[in-house]
């Protein structure tokens, strides 16, 4: 069978059981999830062991630091996972909630009631716990999925499939509610982004690389996100301890991840005082730090930005580091260089907290806050999905909700249009 004939039966077979998924009760869902649990718990050794030759293939294969780190599975991992569902199985089922009831002058009733989007197809990278994250969300939310990782993460992939299928098997859910694509012919992909009769959404996860591909080759309708170029700006009137802590914690948590800060931002009133103490932490965390002419002026040791750093998403230890006059300045440049992801403000002035939340261009926008917060599992989403940079048709970390679409619902009592 070619990769386009295989495609095309998961296809095929996606779109028939998203109508049986799209009508299960959230008794068989949840049931589903807590037993996927139960598989992951019990496979541990399965799971970490193909793992380990996944592993083992990255690094003959060179690939970067941060990937690796993403594509490891360890007990911790899979506690992780295991948390996700149940959190998934404890969220209120969103299928079939209806909103914004009112009667018309008509004497019609007119509502909103949230139904399932149908079959998403997921397109990702080195993450094997985003296959858990997406089975999970498109199941509670009524969707079929057809799962397509990375090459470098096939066999743990398909050892967690293989949890997936005993949890769909003991609660009495189709198999093809959720298909992990064996196949690492990226010819997969390019069929998968095209079978417009039998996929709804796509949502890719990956490098800058991945996206942009998917983004001018589909003809299935896409979300998504580019970069994550997020910024901490520590205003004129921030508490000096809590920018510090917060822009150590932006950074350093984890360097490979989109929410990770790479810009600093830092008005001049503050600069002298906060630079030197930050500058020094950084260092002592081996952190290589890129600085505008001003701050070289106060920290000379900093390497010289250049322009191009302040549109890059350096997914590794560097940062960036500007010092602006005020905060219109500050929410300039994030609208021009930032991507649309996560921005913070570091301030004591309600006012300028207030400016900065309304002016700022981005998904998700942060008050003396870390940006690191920025992910579907601590908003308590329960996973997430991915992070939406668009406007269209949600923005943000995309949850149970953002995975579902709304339809109009009218009742009536034999009314009819005079």
């Amino acid at each position: 069978m070619s990769v386009n004939q295989y495609m095309q039966e998961l296809g095929e077979k996606a779109r028939v059981a998203s109508r049986y998924i799209a009508r299960a009760d959230s008794v068989k869902k949840n049931l589903a999830l807590l037993k996927m649990a139960e598989a992951l718990d019990e496979s541990r050794q399965a799971l970490i062991a193909a793992n380990k030759v996944d592993i083992e293939h990255a690094i003959v294969k060179n690939i970067p630091a941060a990937m690796l780190d993403r594509l490891r599975i360890d007990d911790a991992g899979i506690d992780k996972m295991i948390e996700s569902l149940k959190q998934v199985a404890s969220l209120p089922d969103p299928v079939g909630s209806i909103d914004d009831m009112r009667y018309l002058d008509s004497g019609i009733q007119l509502g909103k009631m949230r139904v399932p989007l149908g079959v998403i197809g997921i397109i990702y990278e080195s993450r094997p716990n985003v296959t858990i994250e997406a089975a999970s969300l498109c199941l509670k939310s009524g969707n079929a999925t057809i799962l397509r990782g990375g090459s470098e993460a096939i066999h743990s992939n398909q050892a967690i499939a293989l949890c997936i299928a005993k949890g769909l098997e003991q609660a009495e859910l189709p198999a093809e509610v959720v298909q992990v694509v064996s196949t690492t012919d990226r010819a997969a992909v390019g069929k998968l982004i095209t079978m417009t009769e039998s996929v709804d959404i796509i949502i890719p996860r990956g490098g800058k690389g991945l996206i942009e591909r998917i983004s001018r080759d589909a003809k299935v309708p896409v979300i998504k996100h580019l970069d994550g170029i997020c910024h901490v700006y520590v205003d004129a009137q921030a508490d000096l301890q809590k920018a510090t802590e917060i822009a150590i914690n932006a950074k350093t948590r984890r360097y490979g991840v989109c929410n990770a800060m790479e810009t600093l931002l830092v008005h001049r009133d503050v600069a002298v005082p906060l630079l030197a103490q930050l500058c020094e932490l950084f260092g002592q965390k081996s952190v290589e730090l890129r600085g505008c002419e001003r701050s070289r002026k106060i920290v000379p040791q900093l390497l010289i930005a250049v322009e191009e750093d302040w549109s890059t998403e350096y997914l590794a230890a560097i940062l960036s580091i500007k010092i602006v006059d005020d905060l219109a300045e500050a929410i300039e440049h994030i609208n021009h260089y930032g991507s649309a992801h996560t921005d913070a403000i570091i301030t004591e002035s309600y006012a300028n907290s207030r400016i900065f939340l309304r002016e700022v261009d981005s998904s998700s926008v942060m008050v003396n806050a870390s940006t690191a917060f920025a992910d579907g599992f601590e908003y308590g989403l329960g996973a997430e999905i991915g992070i939406s940079t668009d406007k269209i048709h949600v923005r943000g970390p995309v949850g149970l909700e953002g995975l579902t679409s709304q339809k109009y619902i009218v009742l009536g009592n034999g009314e009819i249009r005079s």
